[in-house]
């Protein structure tokens, strides 16, 4: 592949803006109850109407991002903010418990199906509703984003709270998923929050993800690790998860650019290239979900699938670490997981990206969204793709 870096910009623009968005506004807004739909088929005709509220709050910081983003250019569209009211309305209304928890699923007109488990909800919440804000001018998007991002900064410590099924005391551990979306949720809020408690924030969350769960002799990031971050020899003591350690490394290279702070943009660099080598399918191809670090089996079954976000996620991290260094390696490991990833993934006769292959790379589940899949990781990696691209042109 050549360096045709205005040719990929073009390619990466074309697929968001005349495929995957379409298709997210022709078939998942639901504009009679609120919300969107996201469990839709291959063709997108919707086959469940619950909604998710992870999913439901990133497709309004979706449409909010490219409406902000976009502002004054050829390419945004002014429906896009209709579209992201009708998600932050929605979930303003029914998306919290009486202690302001975000739950974790609803039914199509509101009603709580599951309790508020975890943090995470409330993290998207926070990045949902400052981008709605920020598109909308609107006060009281702003108080809904930082009521839930100071949640997230309350139960950090411990995100499951009275939902937490592990006894306590016995192997404690903490999960990389808690600082690294921390670090990139007070980034999307940045304008928001004081910057000396954004600039805290970020240093105390980087440090912990580069320190903690980076091993420095290996040079892979672990999911699990003891609260002094010492490796513990158990089936979650030893998971890597490839695309969660290497959409970290994007983060980090995103504060890290901040802060010209080019020694930590190359150790993030290095981790992502050591992931690679560590996770790349050398029989057929693409990237596992899920490994162990000693090789041991794994207890997730679905170990061994190729999932569209790890793919995605791997190639914002190669574009912008290319970008940031230039390092010939990054360019080399980009063309393979190009390849590889718009050859599997994207689905030209039906619209948007498949999300689930097997180990051979055959389509496993012939949906464009569901539970966990929704407008966010496919439509943010192109994006983010394509403007890399172009400040390389």
């Amino acid at each position: 592949m050549e360096k045709d870096f205005k040719g990929l910009a073009n390619q990466y623009k074309k697929a968001l803006l005349d495929d995957v968005i379409p298709f997210w506004e022709q078939h998942s807004i639901d504009w009679e109850k609120g919300g969107y739909f996201t469990c839709l088929d291959r063709a997108g005709k919707v086959y469940d109407t619950d909604k998710f509220i992870w999913l439901q709050n990133r497709q309004v910081w979706l449409f909010s991002m490219l409406y902000n983003q976009l502002k004054n250019q050829p390419e945004q569209r002014d429906h896009w903010l209709k579209v992201a009211a009708n998600g932050a309305n929605f979930l303003a209304k029914h998306g919290r418990d009486a202690d302001g928890n975000w739950y974790f699923a609803l039914d199509r007109t509101g009603n709580p199906l599951v309790q508020p488990y975890n943090i995470f909800s409330d993290c998207f919440a926070a990045m949902a509703f400052s981008k709605y804000a920020l598109a909308s001018n609107e006060d009281w998007a702003k108080e809904v984003a930082l009521q839930a991002y100071n949640n997230v900064l309350r139960r950090k410590d411990n995100p499951k709270g009275t939902y937490n099924k592990t006894f306590p005391g016995t192997r404690p551990l903490k999960s990389l998923a808690v600082p690294m979306i921390l670090a990139n949720l007070s980034l999307e809020m940045a304008w928001l929050l004081p910057s000396d408690q954004l600039e805290e924030v970020l240093a105390v969350t980087v440090q912990e993800v580069m320190t903690d769960f980076l091993d420095g002799d290996r040079g892979l990031m672990y999911e699990n690790v003891a609260p002094d971050g010492t490796h513990v020899d158990s089936f979650e003591g030893r998971l890597i998860n490839p695309g969660h350690g290497i959409e970290a490394m994007w983060f980090v290279m995103d504060i890290a650019k901040r802060r010209n702070d080019t020694n930590t943009i190359n150790q993030a660099v290095d981790v992502v290239l050591n992931s690679l080598n560590f996770a790349w399918d050398k029989e057929y191809s693409g990237l596992y979900y899920f490994m162990d670090a000693e090789g041991h089996p794994t207890q997730q079954l679905e170990w061994d699938q190729k999932l569209w976000w790890v793919h995605l996620e791997a190639l914002v991290a190669l574009a912008m670490s290319y970008r940031l260094t230039g390092r010939e390696a990054c360019w080399e490991w980009y063309q393979k997981l190009h390849t590889y990833t718009w050859s599997h993934f994207a689905d030209p006769q039906y619209g948007e990206w498949f999300g689930y292959l097997d180990r051979r790379g055959e389509v496993l589940l012939n949906l464009k969204g569901g539970k966990w899949k929704g407008c966010f990781h496919v439509p943010r990696a192109l994006y983010l793709c394509w403007q890399q691209f172009e400040a390389l042109s």
